[in-house]
């Protein structure tokens, strides 16, 4: 089968139960992909990544500086002083051209390696189910038929066929413009053709999840998601100049038409006036050249470029020089807060019980406890607030093992908590299971656990 094809099993999955669904992708539920699976599929469906333009080569990035009106109008006046013998500004003008050219692509090649430096470290990472563990890989490792599981926070890193829900609503607005999160069900088989905000039994790449919990079978991966067909029609789109572009194209064709006009004008002259015909054009081309100011390219190219390096300063990047221009006519940013201006972690600090607030910092738990044998205060705070924390670490989804931490940050933190005081969740875990849960909503504002 040739690669990078067949990458979800139909159209209609969201018409299918989902035992046939496993079926068809030849997958466990309980035990997910094994990692030789992993490998035969990832070399037959490629990786879970959108396909982009073909990216330019030092050479094409130099010829699209010169794609400008105000740079075939410079080319123009080369080749006329040339023919009347004005060497020098032919040279001055090609080395404007070059300067000009050089700075552009020098500013356009820096900006693609950050860029692609960015892409690394901010590649998603999902949590998904291989040879009877849940791990954590990066998206574009997953493959069709992975389980993948889904809890508040995190993102849907492929098309998925959900298997199962616990009050599992996502926020689809990227793909449906609905603001609200979808309630979902994996029990729900689509009878016909339905809209993609009516397919509650299927997660979509890129969506949210909002509450909840839930897991699903990938059946569509790449540009095969319905993501990757709106990342398909924007690689088609054509790019759009900036103001100050148009600008300078309107200028260039402005003094393109006027030098034409001067010439035909002082040549009509030379002929009513029965002057010397030859003497009189080399006049008016003379005069033509003249008008076009050779510098402005090059003063625009400069100054744009100290705008670039400015930007730099303050970890900003432009990919092309005439962003700046429009970068400075913004007047407003939105920006995600989580994970851009903040690093996406909490810690519990204050524990409160009826009638009393409890210091719970790690280095309030450290004095506690390294006095424990003096004043007896580590069984006093067992006594007092141990059951409370074990419920808290009962009542999460996260996980912790070592340097990986998986999960919603405040979960994490609660685990942190027990863990400062040597309550394990795995251990507790193994004590008493989890047979029944009702998850968090908006509306009850609490998660429900039974432990056996």
């Amino acid at each position: 089968m040739e690669k990078g094809k067949n990458r979800r099993i139909d159209k209609v999955v969201e018409q299918k139960e989902r035992e046939l669904v496993l079926k068809e992708l030849a997958v466990d539920s309980v035990n997910g992909l094994s990692s030789h699976d992993v490998s035969e599929r990832l070399e037959l469906h490629g990786r879970n990544e959108f396909e982009e333009s073909k990216k330019k080569t030092k050479i094409q990035m130099f010829l699209s500086q010169l794609k400008d009106p105000m740079i075939y109008i410079l080319f123009a006046a080369v080749l006329i002083s040339a023919f009347l013998g004005e060497y020098s500004d032919a040279i001055i003008i090609v080395a404007v051209i070059l300067l000009n050219a050089v700075i552009g692509m020098v500013q356009e090649a820096k900006a693609e390696q950050s860029l692609e430096a960015l892409k690394k470290m901010s590649s998603p990472n999902a949590l998904v189910r291989r040879d009877g563990r849940n791990i954590e890989v990066p998206a574009a490792e997953i493959v069709p038929g992975d389980i993948v599981v889904l809890e508040a926070g995190r993102v849907v890193p492929a098309d998925l066929r959900l298997i199962e829900t616990v009050n599992l609503k996502i926020e689809e607005s990227a793909l449906t413009g609905e603001s609200v999160p979808v309630d979902k069900d994996a029990t729900f088989v689509a009878e016909g053709d339905v809209a993609l905000g009516d397919r509650i039994n299927m997660a979509y790449m890129s969506t949210s999840v909002a509450y909840g919990r839930g897991e699903g079978v990938v059946t569509a991966t790449g540009m095969n998601t319905e993501i990757g067909k709106i990342a398909s029609m924007i690689n088609n789109t054509a790019d759009e100049m900036t103001p100050l572009q148009k600008r300078l194209a309107d200028l260039g064709k402005m003094l393109g038409i006027v030098a034409v006009l001067l010439c035909a004008a002082l040549f009509a002259i030379a002929v009513i006036q029965d002057r010397n015909v030859i003497e009189m054009m080399l006049t008016a081309i003379s005069l033509a050249v003249a008008a076009i100011p050779e510098g402005l390219p090059a003063v625009v190219t400069i100054v744009l470029a100290l705008g670039v390096q400015r930007m730099v300063k303050v970890n900003t990047i432009v990919r092309k020089l005439p962003a700046v221009e429009t970068l400075g006519a913004v007047s407003v940013v939105c920006s995600d807060k989580t994970g851009t201006l903040t690093q996406n972690k909490m810690t519990a600090v204050r524990l409160y019980v009826p009638g009393e607030m409890k210091d719970v910092s790690e280095k309030a738990l450290t004095e506690i406890l390294d006095n424990a044998d003096e004043t007896g205060a580590k069984v006093e705070f067992e006594n007092k607030y141990s059951a409370l924390i074990k419920g808290f670490i009962y009542c999460t989804d996260a996980e912790i093992n070592g340097e990986s931490r998986i999960g919603d940050p405040t979960e994490l933190a609660l685990i942190d908590l027990g863990l400062n005081i040597g309550l394990k969740k795995n251990e507790l875990l193994a004590k008493a299971p989890r047979i029944n849960e009702q998850a968090f909503d908006s509306d009850r504002k609490m998660m429900t656990t039974v432990q056996k």
